[in-house]
């Protein structure tokens, strides 16, 4: 089969073994695999990302000097079953799956393995009891953004919401956008977002923010403080201590950029008493002041990925319409462009996602 394989730096068109289902396993078409930021920064940064993951336990077993196919965020179709695997889907039928297989007793992670190709190939050998068959005749394009939109997702149901909430979102790429549509779909509102792109800025609104602002012309948490400020409100000490007036509604800010210094902005920049949920990746070394956490009794929260119920949420989110994933899909190539894909993914401007069509 045919697979676009990062090698030693770059990423090339090669033809790499078919794979063979084992029990328990299906083997599935791949028809539509997003790029993730994590794919961008295990080919700029790959020593560091290998480092990093043999530090972090071993979360992701690649080694940095063998090929690998790259690809997590796919929706398939069913070509066949393994031996002694019971046909529970009919073939044609398409399908999405959490990023990893099963062989016996094994767990396989897939998309940074050496030895399982991911999205960005024509075939992989998924596990049956893993399958979720896409309702609703939703395009494959559309579904392989569950698995993004499970980041997200997961993001927000870790943030221990309340009805009197005021969230905002630092950062409008691909992660702060999945999670402007979870919060939109927990209907907490206003929703605030800060991006520095224009092009983001728009996305944001379009996946449910009531606010999007440029960080270089309004303050984030001066907006926050405008819309979470009660009418009544004036901030004296006493009236605040013997109930005489309206508290501030509670902040919930998700830091979805994932660089150095972020983290510290924000705990600078939070009021007194919110909740800061870190949802961007940093694979930096990052240094933040503990005394502004300390002062502010700031409870920080650091998310990564989702469980099986939060990803099989984000596949019924997207087929019944509660999310709409189109604005998010700026272009699609085959394994050719994957390469070109990559670089121009730098670009805000000009991307959001990519989806790779590995037949195209």
């Amino acid at each position: 089969m045919k697979a676009a394989v990062f090698r030693k730096g770059s990423i090339v068109v090669d033809t790499v073994p078919d794979p063979k289902p084992v029990a328990g396993q299906v083997l599935v078409r791949t028809l539509a695999c997003g790029i993730c930021g994590s794919d961008l920064h295990a080919a700029k940064h790959t020593h560091q990302f290998v480092e990093l993951a043999k530090r972090a336990g071993n979360r992701w077993s690649m080694d940095a000097d063998r090929d690998v196919v790259f690809g997590h965020e796919f929706c398939c179709e069913v070509v066949e079953y393994g031996p002694g695997t019971a046909a529970r889907l009919a073939p044609g039928t398409l399908v999405c799956s959490m990023p990893m297989t099963l062989a016996g007793q094994t767990v396989q992670g897939i998309g940074y393995s050496n030895d399982i190709a991911g999205g960005f190939a024509q075939y992989m050998p998924l596990a049956d009891r893993m399958l979720l068959a896409v309702p609703n005749g939703l395009p494959a394009d559309r579904a392989a953004l569950t698995e993004p939109l499970a980041v997200g997702w997961h993001a927000v149901q870790h943030a221990r919401l309340a009805p009197d909430d005021v969230p905002l979102v630092v950062g409008c790429g691909p992660v702060g956008l999945a999670v402007i549509a979870g919060l939109a779909i927990k209907n907490v509102h206003p929703i605030i977002a800060a991006d520095f792109s224009p092009a983001r800025r728009a996305l944001a609104l379009k996946m449910g923010a009531d606010i999007a602002i440029d960080p270089a012309e309004t303050s984030p948490y001066a907006s926050w403080q405008q819309a979470a400020t009660p009418e009544g409100y004036t901030g004296d000490r006493f009236a605040q201590l013997f109930g005489l007036e309206p508290k501030m509604r509670p902040a919930v800010i998700f830091e979805c950029v994932g660089v150095p210094g972020v983290i510290q902005q924000v705990m600078e920049g939070a009021p007194a008493g919110a909740r800061v949920v870190v949802v961007g990746v940093c694979m930096e070394t990052d240094r933040f002041e503990p005394f502004f956490g300390i002062v502010k009794q700031l409870n920080v929260q650091f998310v990564l990925a989702y469980t099986a119920q939060e990803f099989a949420d984000s596949l019924g989110f997207i087929a019944e319409g509660k999310v709409d994933v189109t604005p998010l899909i700026t272009g699609t190539v085959g394994l050719a462009g994957v390469s070109d894909a990559f670089a121009a993914l730098a670009n805000p401007e000009q991307h959001a996602k990519v989806i790779v069509d590995p037949w195209a």
